[in-house]
């Protein structure tokens, strides 16, 4: 299961930006959102900004969180619009996908996992995604030095390259790497893929598309690498 520690540490901070109507995307989530196609799971969805989003264009969506707050406002604020979206407050640290998605988004949270929970988790994103489909993940990777939002001895720092090379066999459309200052100066490396599943590949019915062309870049951040439109 997730820890109390994390929740608790984010369920703070969404309550202090829900205040503060700070619903902007970040930059992982400017990144996926020109991938984002169909029927959506967005895993650790927080605030939902990438959910309500998705919604507004079209997309059915489910999204999941740990934080009490956060699922209260995506369903309060997916209501206002009256937007197709799904919103439950899930321990992701048991969850098990029962359905397939055209598009599943995991961006901030398999570090939060042990390393085995946090693959396994992975596995199953791949495992139910359609052909033709899209999977976003984002990660912390080694490099990291801050930890405050971590329980010491139940978190996954990712190596350098090993998102991407766990989605050989996938065409990799983005991966980039972002590296942040953070306080007491510390920093946080992030790792993010986006990947289509080949069609053919499990096939199902009708499989969704992913959009190819080159993702906006994320503003503000000095220090991006992305590699683009790569099939592994």
């Amino acid at each position: 299961m997730t820890t109390r520690h994390s929740v608790d540490f984010f369920e703070a901070q969404f309550r202090s930006q829900a205040r503060a109507g700070q619903f902007a995307l970040n930059p992982f989530e400017t990144l996926a959102l020109p991938f984002v196609r169909g029927r959506v799971l967005d895993l650790g969805c927080g605030l939902g900004n990438l959910s309500i989003e998705a919604a507004r264009r079209g997309c059915q969506v489910v999204a999941l969180d740990g934080s009490p707050a956060a699922i209260a406002g995506v369903r309060e604020r997916a209501a206002a619009e009256r937007l197709q979206v799904e919103s439950r407050e899930q321990d992701l640290g048991s969850y098990r996908i029962a359905e397939t998605f055209d598009t599943i988004v995991a961006i901030g949270l398999l570090m939060f996992l042990p390393r085995t929970r946090a693959l396994e988790l992975l596995d199953d994103i791949k495992a139910h995604v359609r052909p033709g489909g899209c999977v976003v993940v984002n990660v912390l990777v080694e490099g990291t030095t801050y930890l405050d939002m971590f329980e010491p001895g139940h978190y996954y720092l990712f190596a350098e390259h090993e998102l991407e090379e766990r989605f050989a066999g996938w065409n990799v459309l983005e991966s980039c790497a972002h590296r942040f200052d953070a306080p007491g100066s510390t920093v946080k490396v992030f790792a993010t893929v986006v990947a289509a599943k080949k069609p053919g590949a499990h096939a199902n019915p009708d499989p969704a598309r992913c959009h190819t062309s080159t993702a906006p870049q994320p503003q503000g951040d000095p220090d991006v690498q992305c590699r683009l439109s790569r099939t592994r």
